[in-house]
């Protein structure tokens, strides 16, 4: 009932930038918390950003001051501002997405499908 789609990855030289976004549709009640993960090859899944639904962020010290979560309520979206990229952030990037589908419902964790960031050196 609810679909996250990821668009915005590809391939970027060092020292550019991307923006990376997730829409939710579907059967939404409410949304939580809004974050991105990321999971390079061979390499756990980190928590890369959060944003909350008072628009506090937080964010991976690797990232900090590089990258810039962001939310617009109004269109369910969360959005990844990426700057200064190095070849260590290449990875799949995955929105969450923290739902209450009805008011019945608990809220619950969806995941985008994820999108490749390829950063060249």
């Amino acid at each position: 009932q609810v679909q996250l789609v990821e668009s915005g990855g590809g391939l970027v030289q060092a020292g550019g930038s991307l923006t990376l976004s997730c829409a939710a549709s579907g059967s939404i009640f409410s949304i939580g918390d809004m974050n991105w993960y990321r999971q390079a090859s061979g390499k756990q899944r980190e928590l890369v950003a959060i944003i909350n639904s008072g628009g506090s962020t937080n964010y991976a010290d690797s990232v900090k001051g590089r990258f810039t979560i962001s939310r617009d309520n109004a269109k369910n979206t969360v959005y990844l501002q990426m700057n200064s990229l190095k070849p260590d952030d290449t990875a799949v990037y995955y929105c969450n997405v923290v739902i209450q589908t009805t008011r019945f419902r608990l809220y619950e964790n969806y995941w985008g499908q994820g999108t490749q960031v390829t950063v060249s050196s």
